[in-house]
Formats: C-alpha cells, sequence, structure tokens
C-alpha cells in the first residue's frame, strides 16, 4: 500500500492520521501537489493528493480514502455503527468542508488580500460559534474519536499558518481543551510530517 502525500496538505493530512490511528503500515511518497508524477496521474486521472495505491486498487479524494481505510482495516473504528449515526458523520464532515475549509482554502490562496482577510475573520468567527460544543462531549458530537475529528484536527493544527490565533477565554476554553485532546494522541503526533511541526515551531 502506497499513499502519495502532501507533506503541507490538511487533506492529505487527514489520511495519515487515520493510517496511524488503524497502525496501518504503508509507504508514504511526499509529494508536491504542484508537482505531480506521471505515476500518480496514472493511479488518479485528476493528478490529485492524497492518492492510495492497494495493489490494483486506486483511489482518491480524501473522504473516500479514509471511509475505505476504516472499512478495510475496521479497528478501531472510526465511523458509528449504526447507519444514522453514520450518516450524521457524513453531514458532520460535509459542513467542515463547505463552512471551512472552503475559507481555509480562500486564505491559503490569498492570505493578505481582501478575500484572504475576509475568509479569515468568518473563519475566527465561526469557530468562536461553535466551541461551546465541546462542553459537553470530549470530541466531535460525539464520545468516540471519529473520521469526523480526523477531518478536523489538520485544521485546527493549521490555524497560525492561516493568521489565526484562539486566546483563552471562558467561551474559547472547551475548544482549546478539544484541540489539546486531539493533539496529543499518539497517532496525531505520529501523522506529522516536519513540513507539519514547523507550524507550531
Amino acid at each position: 500500500m502506497t499513499l502519495f502525500s502532501d507533506p503541507a496538505c490538511q487533506y492529505s493530512h487527514r489520511v495519515r492520521i487515520v493510517l496511524a490511528e488503524k497502525g496501518v503500515t504503508v509507504e508514504i511518497e511526499d509529494t508536491d501537489s504542484s508537482f505531480i508524477t506521471d505515476e500518480i496521474f496514472e493511479a488518479n486521472p485528476y493528478g490529485t493528493l492524497p492518492t492510495l495505491v492497494d495493489r490494483d486498487l486506486a483511489l482518491y479524494e480524501s473522504k473516500v480514502v479514509m471511509e475505505y481505510l476504516d472499512e478495510r482495516f475496521p479497528h478501531p473504528p472510526l465511523l458509528p455503527v449504526y447507519p444514522v449515526a453514520r450518516a450524521q458523520s457524513r453531514l458532520w464532515i460535509y459542513r467542515i468542508e463547505r463552512d471551512w475549509c472552503t475559507l481555509t482554502d480562500q486564505i491559503l490562496s490569498d492570505p493578505n488580500g481582501d478575500k484572504g482577510r475576509t475568509a479569515r475573520s468568518e473563519l475566527n468567527e465561526s469557530l468562536m460559534g461553535v466551541a461551546s460544543i465541546f462542553v459537553e462531549l470530549p470530541y466531535f458530537m460525539s464520545d468516540d474519536y471519529t473520521l469526523v475529528d480526523c477531518c478536523l484536527a489538520p485544521m485546527l493544527w493549521r490555524l497560525p499558518q492561516f493568521g489565526l490565533e484562539i486566546q483563552e477565554s471562558s467561551q474559547t476554553k472547551p475548544l482549546l481543551e478539544y484541540m489539546e485532546r486531539v493533539f496529543s494522541r499518539d497517532a496525531f503526533q505520529q501523522s506529522l510530517t516536519d513540513l507539519e511541526r514547523e507550524i507550531h515551531g
């Protein structure tokens, strides 16, 4: 099994977290998204990262790859067992991508321009608005660590890169404690590349 992964990309980071959570032995090929090789194009017609090759199977799009790994290596499970809860988790991932990842992509594409500044402000406001949901449950809307957290943690790790710093207050404390909880997991630490570690010095 080979994972073609951008060492600086949050979408590739998601998959590396899942692999680490599952304890899967995989060859990780660090690849710059700007320089896609012919080998990747042979596996993925879109030339995007991450791309996973497992024998004759080639998968791309991070959510597809994560769910495949969760089914292929069922322990520990990273999606709920029951269909309603599984569907809800998929909806949370969809909303994270639509509401937050869209903003982070805009920040990275125009960090010092009007578009980037507006996206940064919207992301900060949105994160402040959801901080309280971590009061009741240790993970994102769940007692258990799931694929939703695997999507959210890489984004939160990159907040300094996006020019955001969450100041501690009674409002933000639950979110900061959640971040500490997911960042301290062994699998998360194992998943980090050197470039990602540099984000936090």
